[in-house]
């Protein structure tokens, strides 16, 4: 997968995700997405080609790391919490979609239940929490 197309399955999936909004807290460099003000993507270029830094499981970023040579520890963040999505043939477009669903997920679920999103007719993904919330 070229950077482009990296970067924009990543966007266009964040995206689609409620309460996830852009900004550029870090100037017009940095892309970074937060839900209710915390961080779960960013987007930058990081040594001159395009990434996509998300949020990860600890141990599952070990096991993304070791199966995928184009992931690699959190840039700029800290190495075991965040993983770096990079351009290469490794990774694919649903793996992408689905490291930008779980890192959303990880911080959602860490936010107070009265200040996660709760899911809307709108067809956009919600985490199980946030559908439990709205019961």
């Amino acid at each position: 997968m070229d950077g482009e197309t990296l970067q924009d399955t990543a966007q266009e999936h964040a995206e689609t995700l409620v309460g996830a909004g852009l900004e550029h807290p870090f100037g017009p460099d940095w892309e970074v997405f937060k839900v209710r003000g915390k961080v779960f993507m960013l987007m930058t270029e990081a040594p001159g080609k395009p990434v996509v830094i998300l949020k990860s499981d600890p141990g599952e970023a070990e096991a993304l790391r070791e199966a995928h040579a184009d992931i690699t520890p959190g840039y700029h963040m800290n190495k075991r919490h965040w993983i770096t999505l990079a351009p290469g043939d490794s990774i694919d477009e649903g793996l992408v979609r689905e490291l930008v669903t779980e890192s959303y997920r990880l911080v959602v679920d860490n936010l107070p239940r009265s200040r996660r999103p709760v899911g809307s007719a709108s067809g956009r993904p919600t985490t199980r929490s946030d559908v439990r919330a709205a019961d």
